[in-house]
């Protein structure tokens, strides 16, 4: 029973427009369904049900869990998720990139720490992305207005924001002690600024939850870590 009322209580909080996905999720991952007293079918018989927190001012409803299932909205990719992840995986790797330069070149260990921790946070989002697109395939994204399609293999990345040109990425890997702290600062501040520009498209065009997820956890690291090299800079 306590398990039952955690998992009702998971129910409750979740976001209203994904309500439905939310309840049969948490039902299938207790492995149990929540029976309310009273409840009964057609026939008389007892039956299991789910409680649908209404609106504002609206009563609460009683969904089986088949009805659940069909009022599960639809989360399937369009190009805008599509689009995201198959950008963000080539900003990442050009994030690794540059943090790779600062344990050979840089002088505070600040700014050592803060390389470390990029490193740290971006490798294993580039393999989530990267599992994410193994599992939904460009051919089967549904095209969308939100967003551009999905840039082919070798597109120039260097159109996406924030991305450090090759002349800059030069100038940055010849630089040793506070300049190439100063520029390392500078160029990963613009870096991570885009990143965010482009989690917030993802999060305004995209459809699929999985990746909206990515997105919400890149502007919440992202955006912390800006206000920190700006704090060092």
């Amino acid at each position: 029973m306590a398990k039952a009322h955690g998992v009702l209580r998971t129910v409750l909080s979740a976001r209203p427009g994904r309500f439905a996905g939310t309840v049969a999720a948490a039902v299938v991952t207790a492995g149990l369904l929540l029976t309310l007293p009273g409840c009964q079918g057609d026939d008389g018989s007892d039956r299991a049900t789910i409680v649908a927190p209404g609106g504002p001012g609206e009563k609460a409803r009683h969904l089986t869990p088949e009805e659940a299932a069909k009022a599960k909205p639809d989360d399937s990719p369009n190009a805008a998720d599509h689009t995201y992840v198959s950008r963000m995986i080539e900003h990442h790797r050009q994030a690794l990139t540059m943090s790779a330069l600062a344990p050979d070149r840089a002088a505070s260990d600040g700014v050592k720490r803060l390389a470390e921790r990029i490193t740290a946070a971006q490798k294993p989002e580039i393999g989530a992305m990267e599992k994410w697109l193994a599992r939904h395939p460009a051919t089967t994204i549904p095209p969308t207005t939100a967003a551009p399609a999905a840039p082919a293999a070798g597109h120039d990345h260097g159109a996406m924001p924030g991305m450090a040109t090759e002349q800059q990425l030069a100038e940055l890997t010849a630089a040793r002690g506070t300049d190439f702290d100063r520029l390392f600062l500078k160029l990963m501040t613009a870096h991570h600024e885009g990143a965010v520009t482009m989690a917030g498209e993802a999060l305004a065009g995209g459809n699929n939850v999985a990746v909206e997820e990515m997105a919400t956890e890149v502007v919440a690291t992202q955006s912390a870590e800006i206000h920190r090299m700006r704090a060092m800079g």
